[in-house]
């Protein structure tokens, strides 16, 4: 998908290259703007206080030319000595020499003077004469009779310095900045490749290209991100794997029964006698019933095999879950001849798991042991029990039947394995056991098959490790 295909709405934003390179830049702008204007502000503050001390120095020796001669005050300067003390290369200098009365002693006579505000003697002021803005400075000389000496002088080289200070400390830093952004640009983008490269190759993948993406990351973030993208793509794959399974198994196990059903319904049409059609109708019914337990048993399984990582476990208790069970196959065992019993119930017994699968591991042990667990000879017993063995909450289902040889217990384990006696009864897909040992997986919990007390029948156990286990005895 290029920039073009892409929808409007992902094209009206900034990509994140774009808004990292803003988010970093416009704080670094704003920061080097109040920074210059600080920096420029300080540095023509201390030079203005320069250019005021030296103007205060020519009042001052301007002051102390002031000599009282015959009574009365005069300024002893000779016009070249004059020229001399108030000399400035670029600036043109002003002055007047006033008496407490206001009247002029010598200088300019329309040059303000604004006598300072007591206690000071010194008084800095912007003022205007003729024409032209000047900063002045006026001097009170309250020893030699209320005496205001007041300089003037032009702005032009404080104006002139400010524009330097500006030129030389604002330039080269908006230089810099402009420099820091093109780098940051390149490296934010050059750090963020990965991530196209991420896109690119999720966007140019087959759907059913589920293998892991390789990103060249140098950073934890796009390796947690490629992770999780990963992990994403390994649980799909479980999961489309799954389905197939699970449709593969459905075609495989569902083509006897169906086929057993249509040869029923053909043979009792081909006959007019309605006990025929009876007896047909009757098969096809429990045909029927085994391709729908059938069926039950394979999405269970593909169910755990799917949602094993994403399975709710909590506390379950135990003792009464089995209760329930029991209680709901006691007709099935009572219309086979079986007497079906517990043990171990007396007690509360908490375990951390999940209702649905144990209820899924009890129903399949049991089932089984009621189809393939009756005796050969004499009454046939099931039971189920509950018990807490060396800190382990064990929950078993143990027949009286013809039980299996060490081979026949590990091939019961794997899929599509049916007992000794599934031919005789005419029932199973061999899918029960392959439940109870995914659901038990499931839940962290261990199953094991082997023969029952004294090598007699047979006994299929759950055990919850003592990790997992919540128990009151």
């Amino acid at each position: 998908m290029n920039s073009a295909t892409r929808p409007a709405r992902i094209r009206s934003k900034p990509s994140l290259r774009a808004r990292v390179v803003q988010h970093v830049l416009w704080p670094l702008a704003l920061t080097w703007l109040l920074g210059t204007g600080v920096t420029v502000g300080v540095a023509y503050f201390y030079a203005q206080k320069a250019f005021d001390r030296a103007l205060l120095d020519d009042a001052f020796a301007l002051a102390s030319r002031v000599r009282r001669e015959g009574g009365e005050l005069s300024l002893e300067l000779s016009n070249k000595e004059m020229g001399s003390l108030l000399f400035d290369q670029s600036e043109n200098i002003f002055f007047v020499v006033r008496l407490a009365d206001g009247s002029v002693l010598a200088g300019h006579p329309g040059l303000p003077s604004l006598a300072p505000t007591k206690p000071e003697r010194v008084r800095f002021e912007q003022v205007v004469y003729q024409g032209r803005r000047m900063q002045s400075v006026t001097l009170a000389q309250e020893e030699t009779e209320g005496l205001l000496i007041t300089i003037a002088q032009t702005t032009g080289s404080r104006e002139a310095l400010l524009k330097s200070v500006l030129v030389y400390s604002v330039v080269p830093q908006l230089l810099l900045l402009v420099w820091l952004a093109f780098w940051l640009r390149r490296a934010i983008g050059k750090e963020m490749r990965p991530l196209a490269e991420l896109e690119q190759s999720l966007e140019q993948r087959d759907a059913l290209d589920l293998t892991p993406v390789p990103v060249g990351a140098r950073s934890s973030d796009l390796d947690r991100l490629a992770d999780a993208v990963n992990a994403l793509l390994a649980r799909v794959d479980k999961g489309m794997r799954a389905q197939r399974e699970l449709s593969g198994n459905v075609a495989h196990e569902l083509r006897t029964p169906l086929a057993g059903i249509r040869a029923l319904a053909s043979y009792g049409l081909n006959h007019s006698d309605p006990n025929v059609w009876r007896e047909q109708l009757s098969r096809i019914v429990t045909s029927e019933a085994r391709a729908s337990r059938m069926i039950e048993q394979l999405l269970a399984l593909a169910f755990a095999e799917e949602e094993d990582s994403a399975i709710h476990v909590g506390a379950v208790r135990l003792d009464e879950l089995v209760r329930e069970v029991v209680l709901r196959y006691l007709p099935q065992a009572d219309a086979t001849g079986v007497d079906l019993g517990v043990q171990g119930l007396e007690c509360p017994v908490t375990v951390r798991g999940n209702v649905s699968l144990i209820e899924g591991i009890l129903g399949n042990l049991i089932d089984n042991a009621l189809r393939y667990g009756r005796a050969t000879e004499g009454a046939s017993l099931v039971t189920a029990g509950l018990f807490l063995q060396e800190g382990v909450v064990k929950l078993s289902v143990t027949d009286n039947g013809p039980g299996m040889t060490k081979e026949q217990y590990q091939l019961m384990r794997q899929r599509g394995a049916r007992g000794i006696d599934s031919q005789r009864v005419g029932h199973g897909a061999g899918l029960g056991l392959a439940i109870v040992a995914k659901f038990a997986q499931v839940m962290h919990a261990d199953f094991e098959l082997g023969p029952g007390p004294q090598g007699v029948g047979v006994t299929a156990s759950v055990a919850w490790p003592t990790g997992a286990l919540e128990a009151s005895i």
